[in-house]
């Protein structure tokens, strides 16, 4: 039996040999998913880049808002600041060549209203001083004819072409709402208003007159 147990001593020392590498070699397989750590950590990485690519987007969109946002209340101001548009000049009409008129357009500025009818002679004959009229005082005051008195759209568009008044709106206003607006009876009168929309004459007068009253108005 001492002469087994000799033998079996060799044996069983190289089994515990063997058991301890195999210990060893498993710890190193352990080890993998710590190198796969930092592996993995790529993934974080680049979510961050593209959390930093997001937040530059983020921050883009909200810089364009932003800047957008001072010009989008750029009108806001603007129209907060715009000259108030009085009753007198709170109303639409259409030109004799079909156009739309606001008289609101014609706030912040004096301007003088010229009622004149196609058929109306005393009309053909002052057209060419009404538009000098306007001419000079065309970066100050407003002008603008508005015919009416049955004088039909084909005579309305034949007179403005004829006299050559096109510089300046002429209002088609046969069905007199206008006219009945400013309380004018006949051709070839005058309602003339300050920048405020206040009318400070109306009735008819000589081109002396016209020119001295706008002269005043400026």
């Amino acid at each position: 039996m001492p002469a087994v147990r000799s033998a079996l001593l060799p044996l069983a020392l190289a089994v515990t040999l063997a058991l301890a590498g195999c210990a060893d070699s498993g710890g190193t397989d352990d080890a993998a998913p710590t190198s796969g750590g930092p592996a993995a950590a790529a993934p974080t990485g680049l979510a961050g880049t593209n959390g930093a690519t997001g937040t530059n987007g983020t921050t883009g969109a909200a810089g364009a808002t932003g800047t957008s946002g001072p010009t989008a209340t750029g009108p806001v101001g603007s129209t907060g600041n715009a000259t108030p548009v009085p009753g007198t000049l709170d109303f639409t009409a259409r030109t004799v060549d079909g156009g739309s008129f606001a008289g609101r357009s014609l706030a912040g500025r004096p301007a003088v209203l010229w009622f004149w009818a196609a058929w109306c002679s005393r009309c053909r004959g002052v057209a060419d001083d009404v538009a000098a009229v306007r001419r000079d005082h065309a970066d100050r005051v407003n002008l603008v004819g508005v015919a009416g008195l049955g004088s039909g759209a084909d005579a309305m568009r034949r007179f403005v072409r004829d006299t050559g008044i096109t510089a300046f709106p002429n209002l088609a206003d046969d069905e007199g709402t206008l006219w009945r607006r400013f309380g004018v009876t006949s051709q070839e009168w005058y309602v003339l208003l300050d920048s405020t929309g206040k009318v400070v004459h109306s009735g008819a007068l000589s081109q002396a007159e016209l020119r001295r009253r706008v002269a005043e108005l400026v």
